[in-house]
Order: structure tokens, then sequence, then C-alpha cells
């Protein structure tokens, strides 16, 4: 029997926590207290949705994994705080309801494998925003997927020393500014030996022009882009671009 019993709940562990912080402080400066109901796109486990919970945020979960959603319930409830869990996929949000705000973080729309994928869930989430809803999200950019990700390499353990991570990238040839990600994770069973799961991720970017011409054709207004969690201006150089948007009193 494994110890941790999935990927999710080692992938989990082995996110790097202050992150979840920044991305917080990110959306409180950019967020009205008055306006609390948000909803996370590919929220995950809830680490995110849960430390938003404490702070008073009404906040919903969706996310396509069952694993990861358990996470979030449990997260949740360690802390005392309600976070609604939906099992859904983001390109397709019909009956989740209405919310003040929409965020997606961790360039989850970066996975999204085709262009057409990214403009729907753009277009659905402006349908369920309220007037005036705010979206909020991070997206790696093509200096990532181009220069810092082929050749990449990261390993990590647990702090038990019970599970490891080894993480390789490779540059996809047939696609542009796309990224292939070969995880491998190894989990120590009950006899001492370790059990071997891999998963592959693609990983596709796009150019600021691009995100900035779908966000208005979707019927955002107001678009602002920074770098580095809202406290720089992009550069050449930008990694990862974090995006504010709102969308405006006219259904478009």
């Amino acid at each position: 029997m494994a110890i941790y019993q999935s990927f999710a709940a080692i992938y989990d562990q082995l996110f790097d926590a202050e992150m979840y912080d920044q991305w917080v402080h990110f959306s409180e400066k950019r967020l009205s207290p008055k306006r609390p109901v948000v909803l996370d796109l590919a929220g995950g486990a809830g680490r995110f949705a849960t430390l938003m919970a404490v702070r008073g945020w009404q906040m919903t979960d969706l996310d396509q994994s069952d694993e990861m959603l358990a996470l979030a319930s449990e997260h949740a409830a360690e802390k005392g705080v309600n976070v609604s869990l939906i099992n859904g996929d983001m390109t397709a949000l019909t009956g989740v309801g209405m919310f003040d705000a929409v965020t997606c973080y961790a360039d989850s729309l970066n996975y999204l494998p085709t262009p057409v994928d990214v403009m729907q869930t753009l277009h659905q989430v402006y349908q369920h925003l309220n007037d005036d809803g705010t979206f909020l999200f991070d997206v790696i950019t093509p200096y990532q997927t181009d220069q810092v990700y082929p050749g990449f390499m990261f390993n990590e353990a647990t702090d038990d020393d019970r599970a490891f991570l080894m993480w390789q990238s490779f540059a996809d040839d047939d696609v542009e500014y796309a990224v292939i990600h070969q995880l491998d994770i190894f989990d120590q069973m009950a006899d001492g030996h370790y059990d071997r799961h891999s998963e592959t991720h693609f990983e596709r970017a796009y150019p600021l022009e691009w995100w900035q011409q779908e966000l208005t054709a979707a019927g955002f207004t107001g678009i602002q882009v920074t770098a580095d969690f809202g406290t720089t201006e992009p550069k050449e150089k930008t990694t990862r671009w974090f995006f504010e948007c709102r969308r405006g009193g006219q259904d478009k």
C-alpha cells in the first residue's frame, strides 16, 4: 500500500507553497471585498481557494480531477472554511453559476491543447462573470517555452523522503511556443521499494498580442498585463504574464 495513495497527493505536497501566498496577494489587491464570490479555474487541491476562503472570500474550486478535489475538501476542512467544489471543464462552464471574479493561475490556460480551447475558455469566463466582474490569470510566455524550459530539470523530495519527483522539459518541435514536461514520481511502498508513476504534460504559449486580441474579442475591457505577480512591467525576458481584465456592463 502506497504512503501517499496518488500522484495528486504527492504533487500537492511538492508544489511551492509560497506561490499560493503570492497569488492571494495579487488577487486581493485587485478584487473588491464587496464582491466576494470567486470561481477558481483548474483550482486543483484547493490551496489557493482555501487561503482566500480564510480571508473571507466565497470560493468555488473547479477542476477535472476527483483526486485533486478530494484534497481540496481536506484542506478546506483543516482550516475550518467552506469551499464549493465542482468537477468540471473550464472550456464548458454551463451550469456553474455567476461570479464576481474568476481566477486561473499556475499557467493552467497554457495546458489547454489548442488555441480554440483557450478562446472558448475566455468566452466562457466572460459569460459567467457578473457585470464589472474581474478575470485574473497568469500564463507562461514564449520566452519561457523557447528559452527556459528546453533542457530544464527539477528534482524534489517530500519532507519525509518517501516520495520523489523528477521533472524534465523538452521543446516540442512540431508546435510553435510549446513544451513537453515529463514527470516521474517515485512513491515508497510498504515493503520499502519505490513505485514509479509517470505523466507527460503539454504546454503552449502565445504572444502577448494574441492574448490581448482574444481577450478583447471575448468582450473584456481594461486589460492590464504585468510581471512578477503584478509588481513589475513585462520585459523581453519575462517568463510569466499576469492579466487583469473586466467584463463591462453590456453583454457581448
